[in-house]
């Protein structure tokens, strides 16, 4: 995004720690921002000064705790998600989420909880905000990276999924293979593992959350409570 940010790595995580210090979180979501200033208009963004903000609040769940076990009702998106050559599609980039935002209050309107985008070729890529994973004969099915995001959720249920013995794998998804899978659930920093019940009219499994979202969801927030010694690594402590 030819941004280049005026602090070290780990100079912004201290400044995340101390985000939750200051503001005596016990539980929050944190969220860094970094943005160019206000010195000109226009496309060309020259000279422009490179800004790093963080914010941190109480958020006990994106989704209600009724919804990780219940399951997410969703549909299919009218709006496309981005192609590879439209946009950097491996960027956290706030203008990214425009079509997400789209997305999701179509799915809002028409009585849905989420929607499923699927990619300029016609298949499955995430959620408007998550990314998406199915399960077949107990074998975890997710779309390969071309024009979703390489989430860090993602990549901690290969991870957790490696630990229970369950395989994944990346492939191209087509809309019916969903349909008839067993159970399907989406992963994000926000949404962290959250089923999926029903998708486009149609009950996935059992119409609620299936037994391998369930492992990987106790898995998850044992995970990020700190009771998974293996990857206490992953944890930084914010008490000084």
């Amino acid at each position: 995004m030819h941004l280049e940010i005026p602090f070290t790595q780990e100079e912004i995580c201290e400044a995340h720690r101390q985000v939750i210090r200051e503001n005596k979180l016990d539980a929050a979501y944190i969220r860094p921002l970094v943005f160019l200033g206000s010195e000109g208009m226009g496309l060309r963004a020259e000279g422009l000064k490179v800004h790093v903000g963080i914010a941190g609040w109480d958020w006990p769940s994106y989704m209600s705790p009724e919804t990780l076990e219940a399951g997410l009702k969703v549909r299919t998106s009218s709006y496309t998600r981005h192609h590879v050559n439209i946009t950097m599609v491996k960027a956290k980039a706030s203008g990214n989420y425009i079509n997400s935002m789209l997305a999701l209050r179509e799915a809002l309107d028409s009585g849905c909880d989420e929607a499923i985008m699927l990619d300029p070729e016609g298949y499955v890529a995430e959620g408007s905000a998550e990314n998406f994973f199915m399960v077949r004969d107990g074998v975890i099915y997710t779309p390969d990276l071309t024009s979703c995001l390489d989430g860090i959720t993602r990549d901690t249920v290969f991870k957790l999924a490696a630990d229970h013995g369950i395989e994944v794998r990346e492939k191209r998804i087509t809309r019916d293979e969903v349909y008839i899978c067993d159970e399907a659930f989406f992963t994000g920093t926000a949404a962290e593992i959250v089923p999926i019940r029903e998708y486009d009219s149609r009950i996935i499994g059992d119409g609620k959350r299936g037994p391998i979202a369930t492992v990987l969801q106790a898995a998850y927030f044992d995970l990020v409570r700190g009771k998974n010694d293996k990857y206490q690594g992953w944890l930084a402590p914010v008490a000084e």
